[in-house]
């Protein structure tokens, strides 16, 4: 079978090795899809923690059961699976925080991932695709993610919501904040994202912060409120120690993006305000399932931004272009046939 690995930064190598054969408690999936995400980016960029060359990339994944001993599932089946191997026994596992597990092995960054032919996986990880084609289980893992975010914020109808970035991630987060009610303001440097966002996902209010200056106008828009809830999907430094200025009082921060660095802010002005900061990482069997409700009721139809595709045997030589935000690039996804 074919796969790509990423050797070192900026390199990718089309290699071939035998097709794996399941152990005992693992299965044998066909990849169908791969989505191509945040992680995939930095990755590729060498911006990425937790992480080590060479390295597999591959999390966001629609598949095709072929073979093993999962119960309920047949050979044909369409399935995707929880990308994040916890172990069980850590105090993040033995209180239900799986996706926090101490020694998680996330498929595709700690361990070899999904950009491959076939894969082989423990089959406790498996999802049946209840009815939803290749496509929409291919998005599943990251609205999983951005609907963790949106829980870990406990969005209400009552609240403002800035969302900052509006990539895959952030139009996630976006679509299930207006599910819980909430009033979304958008924040990007893209003007076709944000425009993308009105039109599409009916969010309230855009910020680009090239044209606005983003605490006025927050201000403005929320009577000098601010955001009650603050996400941040944009994994940049910078944007994530300017938001400390647009919490409310009582205010929320949910850090989603991930970076490299340290983050600083006035703890007086942190503090005056009684604000609540917290990380989101990765998401739980509730949020899998939740977003495959909603995928199946249509609360959420995924295939709207999905705007580009390759082939497997072209991903290599299409990456720079699928990556390019001048390309207006807003979902990407690799099939494998």
């Amino acid at each position: 079978m074919k796969f790509i690995v990423c050797e070192k930064p900026q390199e990718f190598i089309l290699k071939e090795k035998p097709i794996p054969e399941p152990k005992e408690g693992e299965v044998l999936l066909k990849i169908k899809r791969i989505g191509i995400c945040g992680t995939d980016i930095h990755a590729f960029g060498g911006t990425q923690p937790y992480f080590e060359y060479p390295r597999i990339l591959g999390h966001e994944l629609a598949a095709e059961y072929v073979k093993g001993n999962a119960k309920g599932f047949e050979p044909g089946d369409k399935v995707t699976f929880i990308p994040y191997f916890n172990c069980g026994k850590c105090v993040a596992c033995r209180n239900g925080l799986t996706n926090c597990c101490v020694n998680i092995k996330v498929f595709g960054v700690h361990i070899d991932g999904g950009m491959a032919e076939y894969v082989t996986i423990p089959e406790q990880y498996l999802l049946h695709g209840q009815g939803l084609d290749y496509d929409q289980l291919a998005l599943v893992e990251p609205l999983a993610i951005a609907a963790h975010g949106v829980r870990r914020a406990a969005v209400k109808p009552t609240d403002t919501v800035l969302v900052m970035g509006a990539g895959p991630i952030g139009i996630g987060l976006i679509q299930f904040a207006k599910i819980a009610g909430a009033k979304v303001i958008v924040m990007d440097i893209n003007e076709y994202r944000l425009n993308f966002c009105k039109e599409e996902l009916n969010a309230d209010e855009t910020i680009n912060p090239l044209h606005d200056d983003v605490a006025q106008k927050l201000t403005e828009i929320t009577n000098g409120d601010m955001a009650n809830v603050v996400i941040d999907a944009t994994g940049n430094r910078n944007v994530m120690n300017s938001a400390f200025n647009y919490i409310s009082h009582g205010g929320r921060f949910v850090l989603v993006g991930l970076q490299k660095g340290e983050l600083s802010f006035s703890h007086p002005d942190f503090h005056k305000r009684e604000s609540t900061l917290m990380s989101s990482r990765n998401a739980t069997i509730e949020d899998f399932e939740y977003v495959m409700d909603c995928l199946k009721s249509g609360k959420i139809d995924p295939k709207k931004y999905i705007t580009h595709r390759t082939n497997f045997s072209e991903m290599i030589t299409d990456f720079g272009q699928l990556i390019d935000p001048k390309n207006n690039v807003i979902k990407a996804l690799i099939e494998i046939e």
